[in-house]
């Protein structure tokens, strides 16, 4: 996407100098696939990638834009955004037991964006939302924002804050200096889109979104993006006594924000999660295709928790957040 490219040309030294050679042949877990091999695979959502869940054990997946369509201006992306959900809406009538979806939106049109929320809900049927990154220059947080938030609160849709391209200013400052490879790969994956959403959920606490929308659910992958591990600091950081809101900021992620793995399967990083938000709060995913399927559903079932919680991560959790059954 040529209008992402010039804010992060980093984009495509990705797997030029280094293979991601252990992708599908480590079959322990899942590991980071080949940037051709994760293209490749990015486009289908029809027999192939069935027969690959198939043979991973994997019942359902959840499909969504792996791109930040909200950076297309001119009047171009609202129209290649809906295109993009009616496809999505497609594939998932082709594949109903196998295939939900979360809908993208025209961020850059918010009036838009709310149509198109209630669009995909009331008429495509889709589970949710899903942002990659920030919406433009600025955060979710923006109060040109708030209708579109207050529309999937109402909807009573989760949001997915999937990471994105650090702003660019901060990706210079913060992640160059190191050959094309390192520097694509830190401002990326490895480490700095996930503080980049990181600092997104943090800033609709403080906006006091989830007050003005108490509705409003989140999902939050990496197991939450680093946010969990600095709870207790931020609220020692940030007293309500500074804040003005009603609640601290722990009790407001226990109440908004759902965590997911994204095929980071480390049995501590899930024990922390459960002392965190507690089990109910928990969905079982795998970033795929960036990452294989390799072990992921051998990981789940051998977990040294009772089968009841293993039931909800795996999908009794996502039943009732999305409102359907998997």
């Amino acid at each position: 996407m040529a209008q992402v490219l010039q804010q992060a040309p980093y984009l495509a030294d990705w797997g030029k100098d280094v293979a991601d050679v252990f992708g599908e042949q480590d079959t322990s877990r899942p590991r980071i696939n080949l940037a051709a091999e994760t293209n490749r695979k990015l486009l289908d959502f029809g027999k192939n990638r069935i027969a690959e869940m198939d043979k991973q054990g994997i019942d359902t997946q959840i499909l969504s834009l792996a791109g930040a369509p909200q950076f297309i201006l001119d009047g171009k992306g609202v129209a290649l955004i809906r295109t993009h959900n009616d496809q999505l809406a497609a594939a998932i009538r082709t594949y109903p037991q196998r295939f939900g979806g979360f809908a993208s939106l025209p961020w850059q049109d918010p009036k838009a964006a709310v149509d198109e929320a209630r669009r995909c809900v009331n008429e495509l049927g889709l589970n949710g939302f899903l942002i990659n990154g920030r919406p433009s220059g600025v955060f979710l947080d923006d109060a040109r924002y708030l209708p579109v938030l207050k529309a999937i609160s109402d909807l009573g849709k989760p949001l997915f804050l999937h990471p994105g391209i650090p702003i660019p200013t901060v990706q210079q400052a913060y992640y160059t200096g190191f050959n094309r490879e390192v520097n694509a790969r830190l401002s990326m994956f490895a480490w700095g889109w996930h503080h980049e959403v990181g600092v997104q959920t943090i800033r609709l606490i403080l906006a006091g979104v989830f007050e003005k929308y108490p509705n409003l659910q989140v999902i939050s992958g990496h197991w939450g993006e680093l946010v969990p591990f600095y709870l207790q600091r931020l609220d020692d950081g940030l007293p309500q006594a500074a804040t003005g809101l009603s609640r601290g900021i722990t009790e407001t992620y226990r109440e908004h924000v759902y965590l997911t793995p994204s095929g980071m399967l480390s049995l501590p990083h899930l024990q922390f999660a459960q002392s965190v938000v507690g089990v109910d709060r928990i969905l079982f995913s795998v970033d795929y295709p960036y990452l294989s399927l390799n072990g992921a559903r051998n990981w789940l079932e051998n977990l040294p928790i009772p089968y009841a919680d293993k039931a909800k991560i795996a999908h009794q959790n996502a039943e009732k957040l999305f409102g359907t059954s998997f």
